[in-house]
């Protein structure tokens, strides 16, 4: 998808999501020959249920509808952003400190590109994580993407 797309997307579903009470987390677009998908994954403080989906995909399908901006035919898709969500605004960091992260960088450094550890701190500039009892410093413009890493409850039963 192009950039230009891409920001158009956006600039029509942020201001309609948070009228409604919701944060746009990611956009995804993938066109097709005959048929392109469109996927907006939201979520919001209290969680996100399929009414919320429902509610979203509605509203800005009507948004769409008068906008008209894909030149071909689409599906909409609407979901929350899952137990791996994508983390891609000083916000979003910002709102999972304390929480295990996986970062990979647009460049490496010191020959590595990839880092898993607690994210520790997040402000408008950059990140810090814990990784392997090392404080790794990160500026959001290093980042190629992020994504929190899923902490599955142990389910063993205690004897």
């Amino acid at each position: 998808m192009s950039a230009g797309l891409r920001g158009k997307l956006i600039e029509l579903a942020e201001p309609l999501l948070g009228q409604l009470g919701y944060e746009l987390v990611d956009l995804e677009f993938s066109p097709g020959r005959s048929h392109a998908q469109l996927r907006l994954f939201i979520d919001r403080p209290a969680g996100i249920a399929v009414e919320d989906c429902e509610r979203v995909s509605r509203e800005f399908s009507a948004l769409l509808d008068v906008q008209d901006p894909i030149p071909s035919a689409y599906t909409l898709e609407v979901s929350s952003p899952g137990m791996d969500r994508l983390l891609r605004k000083p916000g979003h960091f910002a709102r999972f400190v304390g929480e295990q992260v996986y970062v990979e960088l647009l460049a490496p450094r010191d020959g590595r590109r990839r880092y898993t550890g607690k994210l520790v701190l997040a402000d408008e500039e950059q990140i810090e994580m814990q990784v392997d009892g090392v404080a790794v410093q990160i500026t959001y413009g290093d980042i190629d993407r992020a994504r929190l890493v899923p902490q599955w409850p142990d389910t063993r039963r205690k004897r």
